[in-house]
């Protein structure tokens, strides 16, 4: 796992704890930064499995 995994995975974490704190406070705008966060991190987490899948390729080789 590398840094860009863990830390797409920590954005989605802090991604749901914004959406679920919004959905309870009634704030749209908290909430959707929540839902923003959270792609970002799936995005992030992304880059990172791409980065993983060149490492195990090039350690094949």
């Amino acid at each position: 796992m590398n840094k860009d995994q863990v830390k797409g995975r920590a954005e989605q974490v802090k991604g749901k704890v914004k959406e679920g704190a919004g959905e309870a406070t009634n704030n749209p705008r908290l909430h959707n930064e929540g839902k923003a966060d959270q792609v970002a991190g799936k995005t992030q987490e992304k880059v990172g499995d791409a980065k993983e899948k060149v490492k195990r390729a090039i350690d094949k080789a």
